[in-house]
């Protein structure tokens, strides 16, 4: 019933509203800001606390943010750390503004910021209580063949979708966002009704191999059931203080500036149930900052779910990410999987314990109730290059499981290197991005059991099924290509392709991946998007099936924004 009120809302605004020209047919803006928004950057108000809640993840907002940065604005944009607030957002803006007043000729980078001012702009400064059904929205995907979603072990078809499910068939979601802030207190929920059809069990041969790579006990092999769920995706709670936001409840992650999927924390799983603190305002602390730059940072703490060894653990998390120059931003972050049922008990001092531990521990103290947990450390940076600024950027994310930081020990850690042309020459609307990644350690091969697993915590590094950082999993070698062409800031066409290939020492025969991609995203109307995807995959998995293997995943997703609001 909820998907069936929300397509024929699209239905209705599709062959009812009154249309409005496509945005990649208007032509090029002058450098200029509407009347009504220049007060706003130029005058701006520091202390205002409009916009408490966070932008989603999958929002148009943050490639925009990101161009603007890699054309050489938006310095003070965190890329390591995000969602941002709404708050956040204008801030940045409001510091750019005077740079590109002193650069009337770049005119991608002007397009990019007005259609952002004009996002933020609306209401800013005003402390008002307010409420806004912010956007409907339905995706129909059919998958033709057989998909695999199993990075854990095999590979995923589909990666960076919050965890949905899917598998071969008919797929859908249908769902809505909504807010509603004032006084300090902002509460966001999106929620959606999902489906997806059910599979047969694994065969006694695949749970036998399963069972030996991670070093749990046979199951018997079960069928995935269909699903038909309604599920919130976020249900955020927040209390704003001294810049920062408090908030209790399920609220997504990204902490890394790759495209592909950030090493520690990423939307490639469910986001989980947490307590959050959150430096939403970059921090300069007198003499420290003169070196570091000012910091922001963040901590967590909440449960993993589809966990049985053991079963019910807790996770803590914590981040810093500092900008000592406008080119360059580093950060560090500490993941930690600790207690569960028979194992652990959470109390105040195994939290105290998990989280002041950072040297090796005796295999006796591993083992017992002084476990400091499953401790995984992550080091990233971002840096517009000399004399290249407007051009290339370079960025990397790394992860390391049981040591201090990446840093202290590389040939025992993940790496996603990247690189970012935010314009072609004579084609400034293009840009182009490439990333390479390896959980395959340098040192030696583990078989599966070093990176994002832990021996006595055998679930390793997932939430329901799905794990919380890169896609690419245990001991898996690939990359990807994404070329771009811009026909808007909210509208693009972008060509993709993706490899992986996971060790032959983890999963017998290796698994091979090869994923080649189309996506548009256009405005219809300026209150209607089309986001249409399709992707054509062959894989090769001895261990799941004899011989090479194909598959085709299409979508089409309508995005209604209604600009259904109340303010007091």
């Amino acid at each position: 019933m909820p998907g069936t009120l929300i397509r024929l809302a699209l239905i209705f605004v599709v062959a009812v509203a009154p249309s409005v020209p496509l945005l990649c047919q208007q032509t090029a803006p002058s450098p200029a800001l509407p009347a009504a928004l220049e007060p706003i950057f130029s005058e701006p108000d520091q202390t205002s606390d409009y916009g408490l809640v966070y932008v989603p993840l999958d929002s148009w907002i943050y490639p925009a943010f990101e161009r603007l940065f890699s054309l050489g604005y938006a310095d003070s944009a965190f890329l390591g750390m995000r969602p941002w607030t709404r708050t956040s957002c204008l801030q940045i803006l409001q510091e750019t503004y005077p740079q590109l007043e002193d650069a009337p000729q770049d005119d991608e980078a002007w397009k990019i910021f007005q259609a952002l001012a004009v996002e933020f702009g609306e209401n800013a400064g005003e402390a008002t209580t307010r409420a806004k059904l912010a956007d409907l929205y339905t995706r129909d995907m059919y998958i033709k063949g057989r998909p695999i979603n199993d990075s854990y072990h095999f590979g995923q078809t589909l990666i960076n979708d919050y965890g949905r499910p899917y598998q071969q068939g008919f797929n859908t979601i249908d769902g809505f966002t909504a807010m509603a802030e004032g006084y300090h207190v902002s509460l966001d929920v999106r929620g959606e009704y999902q489906h997806a059809p059910g599979r047969a069990a694994y065969p006694e041969s695949v749970q036998e191999l399963i069972a030996q790579v991670d070093n749990t006990p046979l199951q018997a092999p079960e069928a995935v059931a269909q699903t038909n769920v309604f599920r919130l995706i976020n249900a955020n709670f927040a209390v704003a203080v001294a810049n920062h936001e408090i908030s209790v409840g399920k609220a997504e992650d990204w902490w890394g500036p790759t495209q592909s999927g950030s090493m520690a924390l990423s939307n490639n799983a469910e986001p989980i149930y947490a307590l959050r603190i959150n430096r939403v305002v970059p921090l300069r602390i007198p003499f420290v900052s003169d070196v570091l730059g000012p910091f922001r940072y963040e901590g967590l703490f909440g449960s993993l779910k589809g966990h049985r060894y053991p079963k019910n653990p807790w996770v803590h998390a914590e981040k810093f990410s500092f900008k000592p120059s406008r080119n360059l931003e580093f950060g560090f972050s500490r993941v930690v999987i600790f207690a569960g049922e028979g194992h652990v008990p959470l109390t105040l001092g195994s939290f105290w314990n998990s989280f002041t531990s950072f040297s090796n521990v005796s295999l006796t103290q591993k083992l017992g109730r002084n476990d400091p947990g499953f401790r995984s450390s992550s080091f990233d940076f971002t840096w517009r290059l000399p004399w290249v600024e407007k051009w290339l950027t370079l960025y990397s994310d790394s992860i390391v499981h049981d040591d201090v930081s990446p840093l202290a020990a590389p040939r025992r850690a993940a790496v996603n290197p990247g690189l970012y042309l935010s314009h072609i020459p004579k084609l400034p609307h293009v840009d182009l991005r490439g990333e390479a990644v390896s959980t395959d350690p340098v040192a030696n091969s583990q078989g599966g059991q070093f990176l994002y697993y832990e021996f006595v915590y055998r679930d390793g590094y997932l939430n329901k099924g799905n794990l919380l950082g890169s896609w690419m999993g245990r001991e898996g070698k690939g990359g990807q290509v994404w070329l771009t062409d811009w026909l808007s800031p909210k509208e693009y066409i972008q060509l993709g392709y993706r490899n992986a290939k996971v060790s032959k020492t983890f999963i017998p025969g290796g698994t091979t991946q090869n994923d080649f991609n189309i996506k548009a995203v256009l405005r219809l109307k300026d209150n209607l998007e089309l986001n249409a995807f399709g992707q054509a995959e062959w894989w090769k998995v001895p261990a799941l099936a004899s011989g090479p293997q194909h598959d085709f995943t299409g979508w089409v997703q309508l995005t209604y924004f209604p600009k259904l609001s109340w303010h007091r």
